[in-house]
């Protein structure tokens, strides 16, 4: 799309898990773009929501967090971010004020460092500041700043909301100029089927908490619109244990029944139609090492080398 004058550009929001990469491009954006959890490493591939400022259009990628991986999962998960990493005209480095700058913050950003290249811009990110003094916020600016040289550092708090407008007429002021990739009124970019298949995983490790385990994923399976313009959404939840299966199902099958319910109506209110969502929970004892579950999730196989 041409606007007079306009700029463009991609902005990777990086950092450790459960700093608040996904809960600021929500901020961002004005939309529920990325899933939000109090798991870790819920990010799994890299997510992308569009927000239009002035004459600019900010492409903000959302993705998973830095970490020592040790799986195939994880492996293809850290592989992804520093892909988008590389791919970025600014790249954000969140942190958690009310986390110690640990050695595995300073290693990551001695890579976010090694991958900088010209004409490129890299920010800190001070997350979660509602929760700590000035003065300790302060100290902790100066700590990272005598280390790492950065463009800039910000203050915020994705979940309040502050410290936002700052920062994004920062960015409308860095990103090239060029002409827009998408059109005034979309707000992210992925296929509809993937995002229904997010909202459900979602939903599940909001409702099962900590009796969860980590090595599960949800696949779409069908998506079809009907006569009455309602949608039939079939989708599979990948487990590794028989147990974790009963788990999900639950008794009568009241768990996943409320999981359904619950992804039900928020892919509705996404959607702005009505939905008939159709779950089915399959056993896989291998689909940690199966690439075609990596496929599906949107993650590079390159990750598993």
């Amino acid at each position: 799309m041409k606007v007079l004058n306009s700029r463009c550009g991609f902005v990777t929001l990086l950092g450790e898990p459960n700093v608040g990469k996904s809960t600021l491009i929500n901020a961002f954006t004005g939309s529920k773009v990325s899933i939000v959890t109090h798991k870790a490493q819920t990010t799994r591939a890299r997510v992308r929501g569009i927000v239009i400022e002035e004459n600019t259009q900010i492409i903000m990628v959302d993705t998973p967090g830095l970490f020592t991986p040790k799986g195939n999962l994880e492996k293809a998960m850290v592989s992804e971010a520093w892909s988008a990493a590389s791919d970025s005209d600014v790249k954000l480095v969140l942190i958690d004020a009310t986390k110690r700058f640990s050695d595995g913050v300073k290693n990551m950003l001695k890579g976010v460092f090694r991958c900088k290249e010209k004409n490129t811009f890299i920010a800190l990110v001070i997350n979660k500041i509602d929760l700590l003094r000035t003065q300790k916020l302060l100290a902790i600016s100066k700590e990272m700043n005598s280390l790492f040289e950065f463009d800039a550092t910000f203050m915020i708090s994705s979940l309040k909301k502050s410290g936002i407008e700052e920062l994004k007429q920062w960015l409308v002021n860095k990103l090239p100029e060029g002409p827009w990739l998408y059109p005034r009124d979309q707000v992210a970019d992925f296929p509809q089927k993937i995002y229904a298949a997010e909202v459900t995983r979602e939903k599940l490790f909001l409702r099962l908490h900590q009796e969860l385990p980590y090595n599960l994923t949800v696949e779409p399976d069908s998506w079809i619109t009907r006569a009455d313009n309602t949608v039939r959404i079939e989708q599979t939840i990948f487990v590794s244990h028989k147990r974790h299966k009963a788990m999900i199902i639950g008794s009568r099958g009241e768990v996943i029944k409320s999981i359904s319910i619950a992804a039900r109506a928020e892919i509705e209110d996404f959607l702005c139609k009505r939905v008939h969502l159709f779950l089915r929970v399959k056993v896989r004892e291998n689909w940690l090492s199966d690439p075609l579950r990596f496929t599906n999730m949107g993650l590079n196989l390159r990750g598993l080398n």
